[in-house]
């Protein structure tokens, strides 16, 4: 029930967003990157690593605000070490699609434009998380706050390359990405 009501709410804002007039251009946004995940309480130094792809759309409200709902999905396994080397039984996975909204600030220089982003969405899949604190394993639908740091370059600002965090309270764990992204513009 909650996943139609969170699809249905993204649905009629994206598309009220995209009929409005303060948007000033539309781009779609392609990243792939190197996933990782690690939990919040932690004895061991522990960072599991995978796979991370998005997709967003990009709705530019001036040339420092934009508007960006997304869709990906992260993919993360524990290779039973910490990063010492070490063997260790605690482990951050995170299997998941990704979905939801965030709005970027960044500063509109051409070549090198730093930004930083922040919003809400919802992981679903599978997430398991066991620590000397937590032993926590669950599939569903959860919340996340995504959190990037990053810089476009290129003449046209065309190449992504950032940070993102997605913070996943309810499961004791944060999942993120090293990205690199490529803008395509929208006619």
């Amino acid at each position: 029930m909650m996943r139609k009501i969170l699809i249905l709410l993204i649905t009629v804002l994206t598309s009220n967003l995209i009929e409005a007039q303060f948007i000033k251009e539309k781009s779609i946004n392609a990243q792939i990157g190197y996933g990782l995940s690690a939990p919040n309480n932690s004895i061991d130094e522990i960072v599991d690593d995978g796979y991370f792809a998005q997709g967003e759309l990009i709705l530019k409200v001036t040339s420092w605000i934009e508007f960006r709902p997304y869709a990906g999905f992260i993919l993360t396994n524990s290779n039973g070490k910490d990063l010492n080397n070490n063997p260790t039984d605690e482990k951050a996975e995170s299997k998941a699609f990704l979905l939801g909204g965030k709005t970027r600030v960044r500063a509109p220089i051409p070549w090198v434009a730093p930004y930083v982003e922040i919003g809400i969405g919802t992981s679903i899949g599978k997430f398991e998380t066991l620590t000397a604190f937590d032993n926590i394993d669950k599939s569903g639908i959860i919340y996340h706050i995504p959190f990037s740091l990053g810089l476009e370059l290129g003449r046209n600002n065309n190449v992504d390359l950032g940070f993102a965090y997605y913070f996943q309270p309810s499961v004791e764990q944060y999942a993120g990405a090293f990205a690199l992204g490529i803008t395509i513009p929208l006619k």
